[in-house]
């Protein structure tokens, strides 16, 4: 009994100065957190008239990351994919959890790791407020919260008959990426859309006010204007001629370029429905913003994806099972 005392006391001990040296001490940058790390459970104060936006997400190393990724990149994609969903339901981020799974603690990897993540947190003033911290393979998950005027949130299930369905920047240079190192070459001018995705929240804070439907294109844009018009119970007709495909892709074929684009997955852009009458002002604000913003598609009767043409999907999107 007392050896194994002994023993989870040095794990506590190695534990609780992985988490001073790496995670606290950070600034806070609200003041409706109550009390962050270094207690049992952190004390949240939600601002008067507004709901919870609450998102989580776990990485795996050979599933989600290559091995030898920069840590400080994987930090920032870990906070960047999670605040992605709070820009596709229009909502303000606040706070995160992270839970690591370490094979050891390493400081090698841990202060890059980290500093990765602290910098997209000061970007979008997201306090990390708790966490654990165990052993086993190297499993990364972060939960986000973020807060949304009551009764404003976009959700999935708002596309109706007529609405233009958009995108914003460009598509498919993620996973062109992916496939490239997958192969052993570099892509050392596209990996950074693949590994440090930016996460839209100043746009969707903007189409909270205009947008019927929204969702972040994490498995590709054919699953996830599916999901839209499963939940909506509309159909959509894609332009394909429209889709805005990353010029790292031109020397592809047609047929390759709307895979990658539209099949791949990883790009953390979102894609909305508009009423028609609003799509040009709404494209004006966008480019104020530095965002482009195109229009690939309408939301039809009947249900599912369709386009015309001759072109098949290689694949439906990314599966996890």
């Amino acid at each position: 009994m007392s050896s194994r005392s002994s023993r989870s006391n040095r794990k506590n001990a190695a534990e609780f100065t992985l988490i001073r040296e790496y995670f606290s001490g950070h600034p806070s940058y609200h003041s409706d957190t109550v009390l962050g790390i270094g207690d049992d459970a952190a004390l949240l104060q939600l601002p008067s008239d507004h709901q919870l936006v609450v998102s989580i997400d776990t990485m795996v190393e050979g599933v989600h990351f290559f091995p030898d990724v920069d840590p400080a990149a994987l930090g920032h994609k870990l906070l960047a994919v999670n605040l992605s969903d709070l820009a596709a339901m229009g909502a303000e981020p606040r706070w995160a959890t992270l839970a690591l799974t370490l094979p050891e603690s390493n400081p090698e990897w841990l202060k890059p790791f980290s500093e990765g993540l602290f910098a997209l947190a000061q970007q979008h003033k997201v306090d990390l407020v708790g966490g654990d911290t165990t052993r086993g393979p190297l499993t990364l998950t972060l939960q986000v919260h973020g807060i949304v005027p009551r009764g404003k949130a976009i959700t999935r299930a708002g596309a109706e008959l007529g609405e233009q369905i958009c995108v914003t920047e460009t598509l498919g240079a993620a996973g062109y990426a992916l496939q490239q190192l997958q192969q052993g070459e570099e892509a050392i001018a596209i990996r950074h859309h693949l590994e440090r995705p930016t996460p839209r929240i100043e746009v969707g804070l903007l189409l909270r006010e205009h947008a019927t439907a929204m969702i972040d294109l994490s498995d590709g844009l054919l699953a996830d204007l599916g999901h839209i018009t499963e939940r909506s119970g509309v159909g959509a007709e894609l332009d394909l001629e429209a889709i805005p495909v990353h010029p790292a892709l031109s020397h592809l074929t047609t047929d390759q370029q709307l895979n990658l684009a539209l099949t791949a997955g990883d790009d953390y852009e979102l894609c909305f429905t508009l009423p028609a009458e609003l799509v040009e002002g709404v494209r004006q604000q966008l480019r104020a913003m530095n965002c482009k913003m195109s229009v690939v598609g309408e939301v039809q009767s009947g249900g599912g994806v369709s386009w015309s043409g001759a072109w098949k999907p290689v694949g439906s999107g990314f599966q996890h099972f």
